[in-house]
């Protein structure tokens, strides 16, 4: 049998993560996904704890492809309610596609945009603007501090 944790998904919502899981490719052993990385093929540790804290460094931290038309999309969206997200961009981290793994092992799919306002996992890009039009977006970048009004 396996354990359980506890983590927050989209929205806000609390959902289940065992401890030890298999996600393509990738194991998931208390938090850490490790997988066979490259023609060396050796075993690369990535810690998910990393992850948790680059997005909570910030009030709103976004993880972001430079190629990703939604992750451009959120960004702009984000500097027009006039908050200044910490912007991670995979295709431009050495480690990126380990943290995309991680952030997928977190419950991040699709991996990218994956938005964090005060730590919390928000959701990806139609979270996001789900919320932007029902008006709570701002109200949570205000009660993170992202923003002030």
């Amino acid at each position: 049998m396996q354990e359980k944790n506890s983590t927050t998904g989209n929205l806000g919502r609390s959902f289940d993560i065992p401890k030890f899981s298999i996600l393509e490719g990738f194991f998931i052993l208390d938090g850490h996904a490790l997988s066979l990385i490259s023609t060396k093929n050796r075993a690369k540790l990535v810690d998910m704890d990393r992850v948790r804290d680059l997005a909570s460094k910030k009030a709103a931290v976004i993880f972001t492809k430079s190629s990703c038309c939604m992750c451009h999309s959120i960004k702009t969206l984000f500097y027009e309610l006039g908050a200044s997200p910490a912007i991670h961009e995979l295709d431009q981290d050495a480690n990126g596609r380990e943290i995309e793994w991680a952030l997928r092992a977190l419950g991040c799919n699709p991996s990218v945009p994956a938005v964090f306002i005060g730590g919390r996992y928000v959701g990806s890009a139609k979270d996001v603007i789900s919320l932007h039009v029902d008006g709570s977006l701002k109200q949570m970048l205000i009660d993170a501090r992202a923003i002030w009004f």
